[in-house]
């Protein structure tokens, strides 16, 4: 830039940019909405610098500012699972959709490969999977057992031990898991997940814990908690958000919209039959809007907008 380039404004603007730049690649973490911001600034000096010197270079390079802007704030919206130039404020999602990909992951190897076949006991398998997805161990607390599975969770836990799916430590029984404090948890080994190569789930820590995270802000929930939502419901909620689009939708769209009545069913330890039951009580909650419906073998809804945080990101 010439040191003598005229306006002053023009010039100063150029010299705060180029700080500005600066100071954002020294940003412990991404922000890709300042990032578009400064794209815009730029592509704006860069058109002023050109109408004084006459450049076509720097036009080429306004242009290249204001396409990198576009570009920034598509995969901005696609991080929140919105459209950048969408009406209204954008959801802030839990996760993003990368996150969301290895989460459907886990549920349909739950869905799998869960050891036994009722819904209170898949609903522990997830969730101690989603602790354990990494090391094979994970740490939980009495309060998390109680909370998932409440009077079913000394007996489901046993059962676990009993067919060989969890591990406690050798000093620790079902019941002294219940009473484990924050402060001092009972680390659980599940085998199936130990480490070895190649890995059974390819996500790191920040993901996993992130996952743990979104799974345990569905299924505590506090309008499911309100109903008294028993495990079969609390794991439809978890699979509608999992399988659910930006908007909310579940499922594909067309001609075959929505999510098959059998899986769905399969993951949440019912007959599909059954599957209408937990949805209206997902639509009394407040989870699932009251278009739901369950007709030719297709579960068809959308996530209420209070649930849109938690979309999975189809």
């Amino acid at each position: 830039m010439p040191d003598d380039l005229q306006p002053d404004v023009l010039r100063l603007e150029l010299i705060e940019l180029g700080d500005a730049f600066r100071a954002y690649q020294r940003r412990p973490e991404p922000d890709l909405a300042v990032l578009a911001e400064l794209h815009d600034r730029k592509a704006r000096a860069f058109t002023a610098w050109a109408a004084v010197t006459d450049d076509a270079s720097l036009r080429e390079e306004a242009e290249r500012a204001e396409t990198a802007a576009r570009t920034t704030r598509e995969m901005n919206a696609n991080r929140l699972g919105v459209t950048a130039d969408g009406d209204g404020p954008a959801v802030e999602r839990l996760l993003t959709r990368a996150q969301a990909v290895h989460g459907r992951t886990v549920l349909e190897h739950v869905r799998v490969h869960a050891p036994l076949p009722d819904a209170e006991a898949r609903l522990a398998v997830l969730m101690l999977t989603l602790r354990a997805a990494r090391a094979g161990t994970g740490n939980v607390t009495g309060q998390d057992l109680l909370g998932w599975l409440q009077g079913d969770a000394e007996r489901v836990l046993q059962q676990l031990v009993d067919v060989g799916w969890l591990r406690l430590p050798e000093d620790v029984s079902a019941d002294d898991a219940l009473t484990s404090r924050p402060e001092e948890p009972t680390q659980v080994t599940v085998p199936t997940l130990l480490p070895v190569e190649p890995r059974l789930f390819r996500f790191g820590k920040v993901t996993r814990a992130r996952l743990s995270g979104w799974a345990q802000k569905v299924v505590g929930d506090r309008k499911l908690r309100k109903k008294k939502a028993g495990a079969a419901t609390r794991l439809l909620a978890v699979y509608t958000a999992a399988h659910s689009r930006p908007d909310g939708r579940l499922g594909s769209t067309g001609e075959h919209a929505g999510l098959a009545l059998d899986v769905v069913a399969s993951f949440c330890a019912v007959r599909p039959e059954e599957v209408a039951e937990h949805t209206a009580l997902l639509v009394a909650a407040g989870w699932l809007t009251e278009e739901a419906d369950t007709a030719e073998g297709r579960l068809r809804g959308r996530l209420a907008e209070r649930v849109l945080p938690l979309s999975g990101l189809l």
